[in-house]
């Protein structure tokens, strides 16, 4: 299995902190986020392969991150060649760009490079083998104003996923997706597929959202902490929470 770090992003609604630095880079509780992703990767054994996707402007600042950090996998750092919020890829773009430039034919994990959780992603791929099929992780939000904000999704008795809509104004559940999706090597394909159809290429939603309605999709729901780095507000949330967890580990 490969695993797929979404990193192309320009993040501006956190300007300035990401005029010079890409979102994934920025300190939470001193740490890079998304060291706190690879981290959650490196004990899982079905995992090769680490790539990040980023862009032209953010690519010299990961492959010196890259330089200093040390992993017990290989990690690649991927240039998608946007250099703005005009020209970018878009996630889905990134997703069709790394698997033909890493000529991928394994499995793959996708996680947003924004994400911060604590659940075992182990827990995560035992379920995808289980299903076989293309999965999404989901989270109870628990509020409809919130769930507004994401993509909604209803699952039946076997977590098989009945609907999905993008951001919609009256959610029917608070159940929602996150940045973390699991697919099948014979289904890679779709997601050329999607993009050459013209579809929607940003956000990664747009293609569940478009392949559930043609195969099956399973949605692996988790209960505990959850951070989508969108805002200065949320970055400070995430940041004092695990500031605390920090502090309570070296008492």
């Amino acid at each position: 299995m490969k695993a797929m770090i979404l990193a192309g992003g320009y993040a501006t609604r956190l300007y300035p902190l990401t005029k010079d630095r890409p979102k994934p880079l920025l300190p939470v509780a001193g740490k890079p986020m998304i060291e706190y992703i690879i981290e959650k990767l490196e004990d899982i054994k079905e995992i090769d392969e680490i790539y990040i996707v980023t862009n032209e402007r953010f690519y010299d600042r990961f492959m010196a991150w890259h330089e200093s950090y040390e992993s017990g996998k290989k990690i690649k750092i991927l240039n998608d060649g946007s250099k703005s919020e005009e020209d970018r890829l878009g996630a889905i773009g990134d997703m069709k760009f790394f698997l033909e430039k890493g000529r991928i034919k394994d499995d793959v994990i996708i996680i947003g490079g924004d994400n911060l959780f604590d659940f075992n992603v182990k827990d995560v791929i035992d379920f995808f083998y289980d299903k076989n099929e293309p999965v999404v992780v989901l989270h109870d939000i628990k509020q409809h104003d919130l769930a507004m904000r994401f993509g909604v999704v209803e699952i039946d008795g076997n977590e098989r996923l009945i609907s999905f809509e993008e951001k919609p104004q009256n959610p029917k559940t608070t159940l929602i997706a996150i940045c973390m999706y699991l697919f099948p090597k014979e289904s890679l394909h779709m997601i050329g597929e999607y993009v050459d159809k013209g579809y929607n290429p940003d956000q990664p939603g747009r293609y569940i959202e478009w392949l559930h309605k043609v195969r099956h999709v399973f949605g692996f729901v988790f209960e505990g902490e959850w951070f989508d780095i969108g805002d200065h507000d949320k970055l400070a949330e995430a940041n004092e929470l695990y500031e605390r967890k920090k502090k309570k580990r070296v008492a």
